[in-house]
């Protein structure tokens, strides 16, 4: 879908665009158009945010959309107006719209702008356009493709290059949004280890530093914990690193993000059931999350040093695989006891973190994952479980969230916890014993290759991919991640 900003003068300029007016409950109150005074009479329009309404009079339609009250309206809210004009119009199979808001008409028909603030249009325009997306690439048939039926939106404005100029860095928040989202949403025979890792090195034209580890180098450093995971596969295994310098001192210490990239998970030896394995082509989100943040701060040229490192494997089962009762030795030297090889991406985080850790010395770690089913039953697909071994950290990302709707709920740690991953013949075992605090006891396991080192743990798997659906995202997946994150480090850490 293509978005535009221009200015218009006239109603009768728009040709084939429908025109869509927005406006609050004040100033649908105050308006003396006569369309929208028709609203009121006949659909008792009053601006309240759950208003949408398609009116025809004196041989004029338009679309009549409610944003609430005054005092409501904020860059969230008026994101969700932008969703809701994109969802009434393809389901109205409607191409193309121009969006007024804030403005008014005078009694001959011309157009008054009154709005002083760009931004406010710059967000209904982000949301319509997030609202936009589709993965359709698969359809053979395009009179069946779901595709979106809205071609172009038209933003009526003031001045349309300022306006352009501000939705800049919104586009590319969007941009790296959808690349995590097609990132999830490509079935496993098109995404595994090995093409994973050819996708990333395409974004050295972002900007990025990337590397890739094999095999025989990730044996070197002693990553048997990640390498065991995948070993059952006839896919090779990957461990990917993302640098990116935009710091003044290229020798500032670098925040990072670590990634569980588990590309297929049919849970090894200890096999999934059946019964929708299919949706374990998602279990890769994390490292999605990871390449759409690293590739935006790079895209955006954000004032910060930031390493991402993704740990890519297939849980696979076969006469090579894993098995249940193994102990394999960690890159830091812990040993682990193998319970259940359906525990497998605190294994492949495990080896990753140790490794960004040593070798980054970063100012602190988070780590993203699709990591358990628990935590979908502790906050279903409302918050990330979020696992913090420093409180400042967590404060900061508790506000990034609330400022872009990507929440979290932060969950408890403790020894007793801790106590229930101890092996009797290892180190630490990779489940915990019983069935109770399922995501803690997997966040405990992460902490013991954390060091003193700043450190939150976000277990995406209820947010990750939403069946229904949600303001800002059709059914699928949501890209959930990368405005909390990029949020998190335009507030906090760009010099």
């Amino acid at each position: 879908m293509k978005i535009n900003f221009a200015k218009v003068s006239t109603l009768s300029s728009l040709k084939n665009s429908l025109p869509v007016f927005v406006f609050t409950e004040e100033q649908a109150k105050k308006s003396k158009l006569k369309l929208v005074k028709f609203a009121k009479e006949n659909f008792d329009f009053t601006g309240k945010s759950s208003q949408t309404h398609l009116v025809s009079a004196n041989d004029q339609m338009f679309l009549a959309v409610g944003a609430g009250a005054d005092k409501k309206i904020d860059d969230l809210a008026l994101q969700k107006i932008g969703s809701r004009i994109i969802a009434f119009l393809n389901g109205s199979k409607i191409k193309d719209a121009t969006i007024f808001f804030d403005c008014e008409l005078d009694e001959k028909g011309a157009i008054k702008n009154n709005s002083s603030d760009v931004q406010n249009t710059c967000n209904i325009a982000f949301g319509s356009l997030l609202q936009s997306y589709r993965f359709n690439k698969y359809f053979e048939d395009k009179k069946k493709n779901k595709e979106l039926k809205v071609s172009s939106l038209t933003f009526a404005v003031i001045d349309a290059a300022k306006a352009k100029k501000s939705f800049a860095d919104l586009e590319l928040i969007a941009d790296n949004i959808f690349l995590v989202r097609d990132l999830v949403s490509e079935p496993c025979n098109v995404l595994n280890p090995e093409s994973y890792a050819e996708i990333c090195k395409t974004f050295k034209k972002d900007g990025l530093e990337v590397q890739v580890l094999g095999i025989s180098e990730m044996k070197k450093l002693g990553m048997n914990a990640l390498l065991g995971v995948g070993q059952g596969s006839v896919k090779e295994s990957r461990l990917v690193v993302l640098k990116y310098n935009g710091a003044k001192n290229p020798k500032d210490q670098p925040i990072a993000f670590v990634g569980k990239g588990v590309t297929f998970d049919t849970g090894g030896i200890s096999i999934k059931p059946a019964q929708n394995m299919e949706d374990m082509k998602t279990d890769m989100a994390g490292s999605a999350v990871v390449v759409g943040l690293l590739r935006l701060l790079a895209q955006r040229k954000a004032k910060v040093n930031a390493v991402g490192v993704i740990g890519l494997v297939e849980n696979m089962p076969s006469g090579s695989a894993q098995r249940p009762g193994d102990v394999v030795k960690s890159m830091s030297g812990q040993t682990i006891e193998i319970v259940n090889t359906d525990a497998e991406g605190r294994l492949v985080l495990s080896d990753a973190l140790h490794y960004t850790n040593t070798k980054f010395k970063p100012k602190f770690i988070i780590d993203l994952a699709t990591l358990t089913g628990a935590i979908i039953v502790a906050l279903s697909d409302v918050h990330a479980g979020m696992f913090s071994n420093d409180d400042d950290l967590s404060k900061k990302i508790e506000a990034a969230g609330k400022a872009t709707t990507e929440t979290v709920w932060r969950m408890p740690l403790g020894e007793e916890y801790d106590d229930m991953i101890n092996s009797d013949i290892a180190d630490m075992k990779n489940v915990g014993s019983g069935r109770g605090a399922g995501s803690t006891t997997a966040a405990q396991f992460l902490k013991r290759f954390i060091g003193d080192t700043k450190w939150a743990h976000l277990d995406i798997a209820g947010v990750a991919w939403k069946g229904k659906g949600d303001p800002m995202a059709v059914k699928g997946a949501t890209g959930y991640g990368v405005r909390l994150l990029n949020q998190l480090v335009k507030d906090n850490y760009e010099k």
